[in-house]
């Protein structure tokens, strides 16, 4: 299959509403207003729904040649805008960052769209006077190999699934996983798609790593917008950021009581809490390496036991071994990469490696950023404001048709399941004839009974009370004789269900977003990689909401 040119654009911007499955918080954090302002006591808004596009960039960390020398390094063959971006940041521009876990084959749809935002924002504030570029933080140092062992892809009424089997034995970072032979086989499956999909893939190849191929991924599909890639996975980012996970060691128990105190403002305000924070829990994880040096590379939490009468100075454990806080000092000096950030803690060693001016995140991670500001507050001084990504979904020219010729909206694909899309589609292709006579004697039967009751009921309260039970059952069965022929079309015409099944699993699979569900590379084998263009032109025009795409 040949990647399809876009030729006509356009987006629909639906209201924050009508966007299913979205936490108060969230909401509150896009809708601005009062809301914005309520919430402005977690996450630094400056009374505005974005952070302003104008800004300079916070000053230089000491640490800045040494780090653009890193990341240098790991972009060393992208294009050449990717080259102008590197040289830009060696001259002092600002960074905005995002960031994902390593999934297969690029992950959700969702990812470009961070990155996309990433990129619009960065060229916001570059037009406003202010240099920046945009930088993708790649997440490989989490271990829920579930999340990212996948993808699905839409086949017409269904969707693809392609899974990479090959689970390692204890809970590793996903970025070091190495592909075996299996990974040959999926591969080729998007190969099929497109020569861009095959592109794409080059790296999901046996001997190559997940955060390898993920960066490759990336870095090709955004070549032409200067996209920079960066996985902090090593020892050299890890000494860098050192000064975040010392703070996170030797001040543990006043971090660990803030995210308490934090965690009980978010619920007190009526917000959700992203992240339990349990007696023991600590903001870091240990690689372990196992009996006599021989590495397993499992990736443990850190647990902690605060001071006490017989552990002075508190005790920390990860699996069955014990550490003090000497102990763990020790590992960071001589080896920093063993000790990862958790999620909460993650943004702060992030933004202190990069100076970050703008944080693009997704629903979940501004919920984090909601608990973690005060670890900003606490290790940094001050939190990078954040900024929320293009929400979308991309309708396909025939999805499109399917839409105009029923006579249907994305919000209403969003408020109904599959077989219920199927009944409405049903009772809108019913014979004229049918449908007007079903109308009539409903509108009829409406007005009849309304009129009975009201006139019941002032004859008599009781009698009216009952005359409202009865009428109400009535109306069921007319309701029930509204589904009975909907289900009798439905069954004659096997095409509208069809229909049905095609439009839900396009645009709302399994009553969860598209962009949560179906797979990045399937559009950029689609559309070719003009698509990235697209997304950043779409998350530059500001949107309160969703947008519906049409491709």
């Amino acid at each position: 299959m040949n990647a399809t040119r876009i030729e006509a654009r356009t987006a629909d911007c639906l209201p924050l509403a009508a966007t299913p499955g979205l936490t108060r918080l969230f909401q509150d954090f896009c809708s601005g207003g009062a809301a914005a302002e309520a919430l402005g006591a977690f996450l630094p808004l400056d009374g505005e729904k974005h952070p302003k596009e104008g800004r300079a960039r916070p000053p230089l960390p000491a640490h800045w040649p040494e780090l653009v020398r890193l990341l240098a390094a790991q972009n060393a063959s992208s294009e050449a805008s990717a080259q102008a971006a590197l040289r830009a940041l060696a001259e002092g521009a600002g960074a905005v960052v995002t960031g994902q876990q390593v999934g297969l084959f690029g992950g959700p749809l969702f990812t470009p769209f961070k990155a996309a935002t990433a990129i619009a924002r960065a060229r916001k504030a570059a037009a406003a006077g202010h240099a920046h570029v945009a930088i993708f933080w790649l997440a490989s140092e989490d271990h829920d190999f579930a999340e990212v062992d996948h993808v699905s892809l839409p086949a017409g009424r269904e969707l693809k699934k392609l899974v990479y089997g090959s689970a390692p034995e204890a809970a590793r970072p996903a970025g070091g996983i190495v592909f075996d032979d299996s990974i040959a086989a999926l591969a080729d499956q998007v190969r099929d798609l497109s020569a861009a999909g095959a592109s794409l893939v080059e790296q999901y190849a046996p001997g190559r790593t997940f955060a390898q191929a993920f960066a490759h991924f990336y870095s090709t599909a955004f070549a032409a917008q200067g996209l920079l890639v960066l996985d902090a996975s090593s020892r050299d980012f890890h000494r860098l950021g050192a000064p975040v996970l010392r703070a996170a060691l030797e001040r543990a128990d006043e971090l660990h009581s803030a995210l308490v105190e934090r965690n009980r403002a978010l619920e007190a305000a009526g917000y959700q809490v992203q992240v339990a924070v349990a007696p023991q829990s600590s903001l870091l994880f240990l690689i372990d390496e196992g009996a006599g040096g021989e590495k397993t590379g499992a990736r443990q939490a850190l647990k902690r036991t605060p001071p006490s009468a017989s552990e002075p100075h508190g005790l920390w454990h990860a699996g069955a071994e014990a550490f003090s806080t000497a102990d763990l000092l020790g590992i960071l000096a001589s080896a920093p990469e063993r000790l990862s950030p958790s999620a909460l803690l993650r943004p702060v060693f992030q933004d202190f490696l990069l100076g970050t001016s703008t944080q693009v995140a997704g629903p979940a991670e501004i919920a984090y950023l909601a608990q973690s500001g005060v670890l900003f507050e606490r290790i940094l001084g001050v939190q990078t404001p954040p900024a929320a990504r293009l929400s979308a979904t991309l309708i396909e020219p025939h999805v499109g048709e399917l839409l105009r010729k029923h006579g249907l909206t994305l919000e209403q694909i969003f408020s109904e399941d599959s077989a219920s899309l199927a009944r409405s589609l049903a009772a809108r292709s019913m014979p004229p004839q049918m449908r007007d006579k079903l109308e009539a004697a409903g509108n009829a039967l409406d007005a009849e009974l309304a009129a009975l009751v009201a006139w019941l009921q002032a004859q008599d309260k009781g009698l009216g009370q009952s005359a409202e039970t009865a009428a109400s059952k009535i109306q069921y069965q007319m309701n029930r004789l509204r589904t009975m022929a909907a289900n009798f079309q439905l069954q004659r015409e096997a095409t509208v269900a069809r229909h049905a099944e095609t439009l839900a699993n396009a645009l709302f699979p399994g009553q969860v977003l598209q962009e949560r569900v179906h797979g990045a590379v399937y559009y950029f084998a689609r559309y070719g990689l003009e698509l990235a263009e697209t997304l950043c032109a779409q998350a530059g025009d500001d949107c309160p909401g969703h947008k519906a795409i049409w491709l």
